[in-house]
């Protein structure tokens, strides 16, 4: 089996994503690139390729609207190394940012992940993997705060505003203080 964080292994990327999604408001080109690289930077990322080729590129506004998707590696707090990826969005004038950490990296790294969120154990069960995930992911989205305010941050699978809020972690600044919802479900 190749290691999870083998950036050329397509299985290191499939399942889906368990993701940081900040909410940073309203466009603005300057701020989404301060917000890639504080964010890439706060979680540790190495490298940052794209395309085919994996080519080396620096992290930021620039290569996100030439490639998308971002790619990099970086160490959990378990010290396993995963793929990760980053994208952004930007919907009716406003900009998020996304930090990803596929599922199949994930499994390969803790057994637990199973066929989340598809199987049998995806639900409260989960949490006993998720929990310390999600609260790394909020002291990821903390730390880059200072540098880049954001209006919240979604930790979960495939979050959006939509999102059951009993299925993902919430963060909201409050007057220089976070309030932290943990998921439940």
């Amino acid at each position: 089996m190749a290691p999870a964080d083998d950036m050329r292994d397509d299985e290191n990327w499939w399942g889906g994503f368990y993701e940081l999604l900040l909410l940073l408001g309203r466009a603005d080109d300057a701020r989404l690139d301060r917000a890639v690289r504080y964010l890439w930077r706060a979680a540790g990322v190495r490298e940052c390729r794209v395309g085919p080729g994996m080519d080396d590129i620096e992290p930021g506004v620039a290569a996100l609207e030439e490639h998308g998707h971002l790619r990099g590696t970086l160490t959990l707090p378990s010290g396993d190394r995963v793929v990760c990826g980053g994208l952004s969005f930007r919907e009716d004038g406003m900009d998020s940012l996304e930090l990803y950490l596929p599922l199949g990296a994930l499994g390969r790294v803790d057994r637990r992940v199973g066929g989340y969120p598809f199987d049998a154990s995806s639900g409260v069960e989960s949490l006993t993997w998720r929990a310390p995930l999600d609260r790394w992911l909020a002291d990821v989205a903390v730390a880059v705060y200072p540098d880049v305010p954001f209006e919240r941050a979604l930790i979960g699978f495939e979050v959006d505003d939509t999102t059951d809020p009993r299925c993902a972690a919430v963060l909201v600044p409050r007057s220089g203080e976070f309030e932290y919802r943990a998921a439940t479900a």
